[in-house]
């Protein structure tokens, strides 16, 4: 099989050398062509540094970078832009998702063309979760899109079907809403399957911050009046 996995990276320079370690070993032990696109989103330590390092040892990875900080979204986005494979899927780059767990959504490839994952049990804390529910509640008032586990960032579709679901305004947290609103519209059918997740154990997380959820209304306007 060939694959690309793209990783958004924004100030994980202590999770690099492990998440690309663990991307690369996987794809070895299965026998995958492909590639390991990592997108340093503007990051402000030494994200930077520690990929051009690692881009010495592992032959596979390729390096895109912002000089500004985009957002979440739009790190996928490059990432999944930059991709040559036939397949493509991507996952967080802070160690909460084990490259393992794409055997779950490969298996069921054959049969789909997009496959998502779902965090069996999320190791975040309470408040993150309780952000989770409330935003996937807007979500369906707002749109009429249900999916259990909206933002897991564990998915997996093909190339051809990338410029059909590719997200066109939301950069920061609103991007998986708006991959799931194309796909349907586009009138692709999805599997979610289970996945681990698994606590940070570097870095900060970003996820809960008073600019990162701003941003989210933001774009949840600008996608609301785009999609009226």
């Amino acid at each position: 099989m060939q694959l690309s996995i793209a990783l958004p990276c924004f100030n994980e320079e202590a999770n690099l050398p492990t998440t690309i370690a663990d991307v690369d070993t996987w794809m070895r032990k299965c026998g995958i062509q492909g590639e390991i696109i990592a997108v340093n989103d503007g990051s402000r330590d030494g994200t930077g540094r520690v990929l051009e390092e690692l881009a010495k040892t592992y032959p596979r990875l390729r390096v895109v970078t912002h000089p500004e900080n985009r957002g979440y979204g739009a790190a996928v986005r490059s990432g999944c832009d930059a991709a040559t494979t036939e397949w493509v899927g991507f996952m967080d780059s802070d160690g909460q998702f084990h490259a393992e767990d794409f055997d779950n959504l490969l298996s069921s490839c054959g049969a789909y063309s997009f496959v998502v994952g779902r965090r069996r049990k999320r190791a975040d804390p309470l408040l993150r979760k309780v952000n989770a529910k409330c935003f996937g509640l807007l979500t369906w008032l707002i749109f009429r899109v249900w999916v259990r586990d909206l933002n897991c960032a564990m998915k997996v579709f093909r190339k051809d079907l990338w410029q059909r679901i590719r997200p066109l305004h939301a950069t920061g947290a609103l991007f998986n809403a708006e991959l799931f609103l194309r796909a349907r519209k586009a009138g692709v059918r999805w599997k979610q399957v289970d996945v681990a997740h698994y606590p940070r154990t570097k870095g900060s997380q970003t996820g809960a911050s008073p600019l990162v959820i701003l941003r989210m209304f933001r774009e949840l306007w600008t996608l609301w009046r785009a999609l009226r």
